[in-house]
């Protein structure tokens, strides 16, 4: 598979928990103990036979992740947390493409406003918060 995207992180189902429209769906990646979490359709997770065990991609896009730092002692509504440190940033006209480096050893592409790149000071050994909505990770399967 090729896929124009950054984020993209291979996983196993840890649990499945069914909803009356959603599903929530809880992934180790490869390789670490981080977990992250997706909710998708019911209809989804049937269509991809999604249970405990079974090899997902966890995809989501930089724009729908939020940076944030000194993010200790707050707390957010997004399930999804990672803490990691700011490995470079890219500027352009308008966003910046920051790089992370997760705590659990994985490399996160964040896309952020110049405006927000400057005011939160983000740059090369920033530690940050990465925070990604469930609702923005996509899943996917290998057939």
């Amino acid at each position: 598979m090729k896929i124009s995207e950054d984020n993209v992180y291979s996983g196993a189902v840890l649990t499945v928990t069914h909803g009356a429209v959603n599903d929530e769906v809880e992934i180790v990646l490869d390789g670490s103990a981080a977990r992250i979490t997706s909710v998708i359709t019911n209809k989804s997770v049937k269509t991809l036979g999604l249970a405990p065990g079974k090899k997902v991609l966890a995809i989501f896009t930089p724009s729908n992740v939020v940076l944030l730092k000194d993010a200790e002692g707050t707390r957010f509504s997004a399930r999804n947390q990672l803490e990691g440190t700011v490995t470079s940033v890219k500027d352009g006209a308008v966003n910046a493409q920051v790089q992370v480096r997760l705590d659990c050893g994985e490399t996160l592409t964040a896309m952020t406003a110049i405006d927000s790149l400057k005011k939160l000071g983000l740059e090369a050994g920033a530690r940050v918060t990465a925070l990604i909505k469930a609702s923005s990770i996509i899943l996917g399967i290998r057939e």
